[in-house]
């Protein structure tokens, strides 16, 4: 998952951004960044999504979210990560009932959601796409199709950006059907319970690699709102009361952004040299938007 736009002089759209402080006390008290420091160790969530963030079959965290992570954590002096899994809808409830740490999952940055956990700096900066059954039947071509079309339906995944996208392009509530993650979008347009699944470019890129009975949408044409295309900046989130951590982690990461290793991470997992300028094109204060 708001309103994150590609190369324009706004401010992205409805909900796509983030302080990188506002503050409500969490329900769970946050990590210290000391005590990280002294046990040397740390709780990583990702959503086990590709090319994000996800985990190998040794079980350690991969994509560029996990592989910058575990720099930048290396860097402060805690070396051990605890990988957790958990649904993309989860992420948040998981860091304000501590049950992880931090979230590796490349989640895009808006203000509805910084205003319940503190973001990073943006990591990476991605756009739209479609996936839909082989050779598009029913020549489906974009977001705002589900708006102007009663024959079709979408299906988007529980809290993801999408969601948001879709409603603010006025896609009624009856034509999305919510899947709790992104593995689950293929069998939804083979079933028929969906003709199209709305994600990330990279997202549905690697989903049509799975499968030769679906395909990414070809011509697709990006969703704009108020005018403007929609992107999302994807960064780390910390509960509201790790500012200290999420300090020192931007501290690092953003010397990081500045070196070749840090380039390659992004496009050896797909992103594109226009991914990795527009990464630096906002920070995170500006996505999120004036504190309320």
């Amino acid at each position: 998952m708001e309103r994150n736009t590609h190369g324009f002089g706004r401010r992205p759209l409805a909900g796509w951004a983030l302080p990188l402080a506002l503050a409500i006390a969490g329900s769970a008290q946050a990590a210290d960044l000391a005590e990280l420091q002294e046990s040397g160790s740390i709780r990583v969530a990702v959503a086990n999504e590709a090319p994000y963030g996800y985990l190998d079959d040794d079980g350690q965290g991969q994509g560029p979210g996990p592989e910058v992570a575990r720099h930048v954590l290396g860097e402060l002096g805690i070396d051990d990560i605890e990988w957790v899994v958990a649904p993309f809808g989860e992420l948040i409830p998981g860091l304000e009932e501590d049950r992880f740490d931090m979230a590796a999952a490349e989640m895009a940055i808006r203000p509805e959601r910084c205003r319940r956990v503190l973001f990073s700096a943006p990591n990476t900066s991605y756009g739209e796409g479609l996936l839909v059954r082989a050779a598009n039947p029913l020549e489906i071509d974009g977001y705002a199709d589900f708006a102007e079309r009663d024959d079709i339906r979408v299906a988007v995944l529980a809290g993801a950006t999408q969601v948001d996208i879709m409603a603010t392009l006025g896609v009624p509530d009856e034509r999305m059907v919510t899947i709790d993650d992104n593995a689950a979008a293929i069998d939804t347009l083979l079933d028929d319970a969906a003709d199209a699944y709305a994600g990330t470019g990279l997202t549905v890129s690697q989903l049509d690699a799975r499968s030769a009975e679906v395909e990414v949408v070809q011509n697709f044409e990006d969703p704009k709102i108020d005018g403007e295309i929609v992107r999302s900046w994807g960064a780390f989130a910390f509960p509201e009361g790790a500012t200290a951590l999420r300090d020192a982690f931007d501290e690092v990461l953003l010397d990081y952004r500045n070196t070749q290793a840090w380039e390659d991470t992004l496009t050896d997992n797909g992103f594109t040299q226009d991914d990795v300028i527009n990464a630096f094109r906002f920070d995170a204060r500006w996505l999120c938007g004036p504190p309320r």
